[in-house]
């Protein structure tokens, strides 16, 4: 996109009013393109496994991050500018070799109103236990603004966040006909 005809916006008009002529020049920015907002620098996704980065073999680990619209102030080609970065996907790494991607950064599931390891939309089951290296990266999109206004800008920053490391455990029960306090000898006692 050509920002030299926002740039016009915010220079000095004529106190007539009379429009500029054709051959005047601006200020004269390049075109912005996505990787020139590159450096300043979207937030990382931070991935969180619920219950407390630990999983079970065989049961749904939920996988959260938290993202949110947010702006940064520099200066681009010798200008002043905002960037506003919008989160609009997510692709969770569970470091098992799977991955997900989701326009949700996942709910907890004390928000959701759901027990422990339940099933959610970025949750994950595990085959082996160990411990595994979990990550999110985060897909951004990006308006600017001159000073006149947000105008978008065309793509999308993919931002990879740290790993963030999983242990994953096996859980082994028995079902017994009384408790260990009654037979201390009872098989998981």
């Amino acid at each position: 996109m050509d920002w030299d005809s926002y740039i016009g916006c915010w220079n000095v008009v004529p106190s007539d009013d009379t429009p500029p002529d054709e051959g005047d020049e601006s200020p004269g920015m390049p075109p912005i393109t996505i990787t020139d907002l590159a450096s300043f620098s979207p937030a990382q996704g931070i991935v969180v496994g619920e219950p407390g980065n630990l999983g079970v073999v065989g049961l749904p680990t939920n996988f959260v991050t938290e993202a949110a619209t947010h702006v940064r102030s520099g200066q681009l080609f010798g200008f002043p500018i905002d960037v506003r970065f919008t989160p609009v996907s997510y692709t969770f790494h569970y470091g098992d070799g799977q991955s997900q991607t989701t326009s949700s950064p996942g709910t907890s599931w004390e928000s959701l109103g759901q027990a422990q390891f339940t099933p959610t939309d970025t949750s994950h089951t595990y085959a082996d236990r160990g411990t595994f290296d979990a990550s999110v990266d985060i897909a951004y999109t990006a308006e600017i603004d001159l000073g006149v206004g947000w105008f978008p800008v065309e793509g999308q920053l993919d931002i990879t966040g740290p790993a963030q490391q999983i242990r994953i455990f096996e859980a082994h029960t028995a079902l017994v006909a009384r408790t260990c306090a009654e037979q201390p000898s009872a098989p998981g006692c």
